[in-house]
């Protein structure tokens, strides 16, 4: 055989070995791009670390094979699993996150490292507690509360920021109107078990919902999403059994909050309790913390 045939022989064989490591390596960054997050400014967020991870575990096995393996990613890197298994949480807190579903709800509202929450009525400060850990040092949690849900939640907020279990998270008291959030700069505001207050009336508590979802409108960004959770009411009653029973009907709730220029998207049923008696207040014994509960998503238009 010529030497011009064997090296041309040789040229095919190794062409052929370089295209098979390029398409095995293509499905390796095409597996990898589904990890891929993007953070409200255009930039990559954690998602990114996450890809970069799955590349970096794609093992082409030799030049002649185009076999591709990737490591499963780590169930612990997944920011909202981290956060709700952290050791550093009280136990009455991990008792809520099974019966509230934390890992699902959270998963639902997409929250990510990097953004910016709102806590709106966070009483307590369970939620901000455990979103300022999955936004984490780049991001921010806004706890929210005017005069009367900080007198409500004194004790149980107290603990939380004397302990320094509030990380990455800005504590705001100040009145409905006045809240001062920056116009635009938020990613999600949620109202946890809270949205029927603004229909509650009481002496000391008047919240005026126009004026509470018009900062709401303002301090999200277009797109941005609001969550809602809240104890179900009866179909077809509207808001009034948020005076005596402090719940409100679904349908009410989805119609009133579009009337303030958002629109729904979707909803979740793990809190969903089709035993609870609708016509019993939220703090009965019977069905305290197990009470039949909508979560709606919402986005700014």
């Amino acid at each position: 055989m010529r030497l011009d045939e064997i090296v041309g022989m040789r040229r095919g064989r190794a062409l052929r070995s370089v295209r098979r490591t390029a398409v095995a390596l293509l499905g390796v960054i095409v597996a990898a791009s589904g990890a891929i997050c993007t953070a409200a400014d255009g930039t990559a967020a954690a998602g990114a670390a996450t890809a970069t991870a799955a590349i970096a575990s794609g093992v082409i096995a030799g030049a002649g094979s185009a076999t591709t393996t990737i490591v499963p990613a780590d169930p612990a890197a997944d920011p909202i699993k981290a956060a709700v298994a952290d050791p550093s949480r009280t136990a009455d807190d991990r008792a809520r996150d099974d019966r509230d579903h934390a890992v699902e709800v959270l998963s639902f509202f997409e929250i990510r490292p990097g953004m910016v929450v709102a806590d709106i009525f966070a009483a307590g400060g369970y939620y901000s507690e455990l979103i300022g850990r999955i936004v984490g040092p780049t991001g921010k949690v806004y706890l929210y509360n005017n005069a009367g849900y900080a007198k409500y939640a004194a004790k149980p907020l107290a603990e939380r920021i004397n302990s320094g279990r509030l990380l990455n998270v800005d504590v705001i008291q100040k009145e409905v109107g006045d809240i001062g959030i920056r116009a635009g700069s938020v990613d999600v505001v949620l109202m946890s078990m809270s949205y029927h207050d603004l229909y509650f009336k009481d002496e000391g508590w008047s919240v005026d919902p126009a004026e509470l979802f018009a900062e709401v409108h303002s301090m999200l960004r277009k797109g941005g999403e609001l969550a809602i959770i809240d104890h179900a009411a009866n179909p077809g009653t509207g808001s009034a059994p948020a005076q005596q029973l402090h719940r409100i009907d679904e349908a009410f709730a989805r119609k009133d909050i579009e009337s303030r220029g958002f629109r729904y998207v979707d909803s979740l049923d793990v809190l969903r309790n089709p035993a609870d008696d609708h016509t019993k207040v939220v703090f009965d014994p019977a069905i305290r913390g197990r009470t039949d509960r909508f979560i709606d998503k919402f986005v700014r238009e």
